[in-house]
């Protein structure tokens, strides 16, 4: 539900914002460049980003270099089976449950054609991305945080409307994969490649990974301005 509205709020404000902006026809500029930018959106969950983009850094070859950071909400888990996989198998208490992500970027972004827009351009590149899964037992004396850091790769679609020399509105989609890696909780670890450490009972790492929200396969909208440093 939560995503279906923020997508639903972005397009609306997508719409609004793109029929009164105008389109500015540039000669690429074949300068070094320097320019950041601030988006928000979904990405696994509501979240923002920062970035800082350089392009033509490289003579004669139109690519960018973008480096980004980005806090994300996210659906932590399921907060019964946690405690069971990391910590024991009590039951009192009153369950409560957050979940957030940093992620680390870096994309070369490609430019390609399309009408009526500043700049298109096609990306891609690695991601980084610490996840913690907090788990607190209201009454039942457990607090306790499970985490994970992953490795990725990402690349999507971003279009950038001018809306004065100096500022673009920008709009982005794309997908980025993570891969497995060891969940730590409490005393508790359980590692992809089958290396424990305190298992309880006899849990493997598949059922810890049903049981918290790490990042797989995450699908990203995101809205938001660029500003040129000209």
């Amino acid at each position: 539900m939560l995503k279906k509205l923020i997508i639903a709020i972005l397009i609306v404000i997508f719409l609004h914002l793109t029929a009164n902006a105008q389109t500015y026809s540039f000669e690429r500029d074949e300068r070094f460049l320097v320019s950041s930018g601030m988006v928000f959106g979904y990405d696994g969950g509501p979240g923002g980003q920062m970035n800082v983009t350089i392009s033509n850094f490289i003579i004669n070859l139109p690519v960018a270099a973008r480096f980004a950071v980005e806090y994300v909400k996210v659906e932590p888990g399921n907060a019964a089976d946690a405690r069971e996989i990391f910590i024991n198998d009590a039951t009192n208490g009153v369950p409560s449950k957050q979940g957030r992500r940093w992620n680390l970027g870096f994309d070369i972004l490609t430019p390609v054609s399309l009408a009526k827009t500043r700049a298109t351009y096609v990306f891609f590149g690695p991601r980084y991305a610490m996840h913690t899964s907090n788990f607190k037992y209201v009454g039942g004396n457990e607090d306790f945080d499970v985490t994970s850091n992953h490795w990725g790769v990402g690349g999507g679609l971003e279009t950038h409307f001018g809306i004065s020399p100096r500022f673009d509105l920008v709009l982005g989609g794309g997908l980025d994969h993570y891969f497995s890696s060891t969940l730590y909780g409490h005393d508790t670890a359980y590692g992809p490649d089958g290396e424990y450490v305190n298992q309880r009972k006899e849990f493997e790492y598949e059922d810890a990974d049903k049981a918290i929200g790490q990042p797989k396969n995450v699908v990203r909208l995101m809205m938001g301005v660029h500003y040129y440093f000209r």
